[in-house]
């Protein structure tokens, strides 16, 4: 049993969960880094003639949604699995009444991303076209704050992370925001969150989903427009509400930035993967606590997870390690195969992946706007077969068992790190982990759901008339039909929430808890 930590303990913390290493003032610039990357290598194929202001008529804005609608409820597996189908029917009908009038693709883009949230599947989301990408990379202006937000009693939900505008002396990290543009956060909050899909009812996702570098500026000014200057209304040190204005970023005239951009513009594209890899992947010592820390944060392909994980176990095993951390924090998921192959470095009997995975069809009226629609229906034709209910089942997944690796299997007490950055893959190796004694979920709730998700194939389709695209899951995962379906992620035993005071700090107070509980043991 675990009762050294049955009872769940609540302490402060925070972390950036997707810039999670401390590399100084360039990894402020990271994000940018990259776009601008893509962006010199894009330039060429965009489209000069895009104007955000270009509207669409209400007949090219018809078309669009009658395939986003009917795409939808042909092929999405689990369109009416949170939201009943006469419900899901009238958020469709209010999406339709939108369009009487012209709309640029910004606002016919909300309309979109209003109703698939409603869906409530992390996996389902809009994305801009890509002419719209292009032109935004190399035209627009930033909110300049980062925002950790999350749920709670009090109202200290929204606290500065970082400020773009370096020389700002007054919003600094772990400055409490109250207003932004004279609304209420809690106003603000509550408008963003309807536009952001997460799994079932899971809030973690969304207010991890605003935290994450950039998300929040970017839902604030999809939602309530860009603008040159912010007024923020914040606390005081003296805990007074005072009010400060702050300008959009300009990434373009920011000059550290540029030789940011530059340099690593400058690495050729193998070092650049080779500097990819160590920041996804990673394993300390720790030889004082004979603890080792696996940083992982991804299971994505092209990372070489599988020969990372044998070196790892092996070396662990040579080391006598007693103590395992597995933080998967900013882990969005990736690959089955590659959380399967860690699950079975880890779990104590055999186990399957789902209990039941299945597709509505192999075929779509919309083939031609999905994209890699043919290999995905041979996929399907090839490992899928129909069943009574009508479904296509991936039958090897549903009977499956995995059996646990022998060869430096580990043993001991493994602490895994979650929030709600933690999602599809990575809930399914949690979850199936999870209730072996020698095993600890530490943090917050995952993202992704803990009794399933849609995925598995998740092509995007691109509407013809906008450009508009959205991501389409063709598989419902179910992982354990024993688990109430309350449309929540994994639940930690050791509760490990934000509070200002960690965030003002910088300090990762997780992974001190961590640390406790492993010394506590010994």
């Amino acid at each position: 049993m675990k009762t050294p930590f049955k009872k769940q303990c609540v302490i402060g913390n925070w972390r950036v969960e997707t810039s999670r290493r401390r590399t100084g003032i360039s990894s402020l610039f990271i994000v940018y880094c990259l776009l601008s990357v893509i962006v010199l290598g894009s330039c060429s194929v965009s489209k000069s003639s895009f104007t955000p202001s270009k509207k669409y008529s209400p007949e090219q804005l018809n078309k669009d949604y009658a395939i986003f609608r009917g795409a939808l409820e042909e092929s999405h597996a689990g369109i009416y699995w949170y939201t009943p189908k006469n419900e899901m029917d009238n958020y469709f009908e209010w999406g339709k009444s939108q369009i009487n009038d012209s709309l640029n693709e910004e606002d016919f883009r909300k309309v979109l991303s209003y109703v698939i949230s409603k869906v409530n599947c992390g996996h389902t989301v809009t994305r801009s076209s890509k002419a719209s990408m292009n032109y935004r990379d190399t035209n627009n202006k930033i909110f300049p704050l980062s925002l950790k937000i999350w749920p709670g009693g009090s109202d200290d939900t929204a606290t500065v992370a970082a400020n773009l505008i370096r020389k700002d002396t007054v919003l600094t990290r772990g400055v409490v925001v109250k207003k932004i543009n004279h609304q209420p956060i809690a106003t603000i909050l509550d408008t963003l969150c309807q536009y952001i899909s997460s799994d079932g009812y899971n809030m973690t996702h969304k207010y991890q989903t605003l935290s994450n570098r950039g998300g929040f500026g970017a839902a604030f000014t999809s939602v309530y427009g860009q603008k040159e200057n912010y007024f923020i209304d914040y606390l005081g040190t003296d805990g007074t509400e005072k009010t400060a204005t702050i300008h959009s970023y300009n990434p373009r005239a920011d000059s550290a930035n540029r030789i940011a951009i530059a340099r690593f513009a400058n690495t050729t594209r193998g070092e650049r993967k080779k500097q990819i890899t160590r920041a996804t992947r990673s394993l300390r010592i720790d030889s004082t606590n004979k603890a080792a820390i696996m940083d992982l944060g991804s299971f994505g392909r092209n990372l070489k997870l599988k020969s990372f994980f044998r070196t790892s176990f092996k070396e662990m095993r040579r080391k006598g390690t007693k103590n395992l951390v597995v933080d998967v924090r900013g882990n969005g998921g990736g690959t089955v195969t590659n959380s399967t192959y860690l699950t079975k470095y880890i779990a104590d009997r055999k186990f399957k992946v789902a209990d039941s995975l299945y597709a509505n069809t192999r075929n779509s009226r919309y083939k031609k706007y999905i994209e890699g629609y043919f290999f995905n229906r041979f996929f399907m034709l090839f490992v899928t077969a129909k069943k009574k209910d009508g479904k296509y089942h991936f039958g090897y997944f549903e009977r499956h068992y995995f059996n646990p690796k022998k060869k430096d299997h580990f043993d001991g007490n493994v602490y895994i790190l979650t929030g709600g950055n933690s999602f599809s893959a990575t809930t399914l190796f949690t979850q199936t982990v999870k209730p072996q004694d020698n095993v600890f979920v530490v943090g917050e709730e995952t993202g992704g759901g803990a009794y399933g998700n849609t995925a598995w194939l998740i092509p995007d389709l691109t509407l013809p008339e906008t450009g508009i695209r959205f991501r389409l899951p063709l598989f419902r995962l179910v992982i354990d039909t024993n688990i109430p379906k309350d449309g929540r992620g994994v639940q930690p035993e050791v509760v490990a929430v934000p509070t200002t005071e960690a965030i003002r700090r910088g300090v990762d107070f997780k992974m001190d808890k961590v640390m406790e509980l492993i010394k506590s043991r010994q």
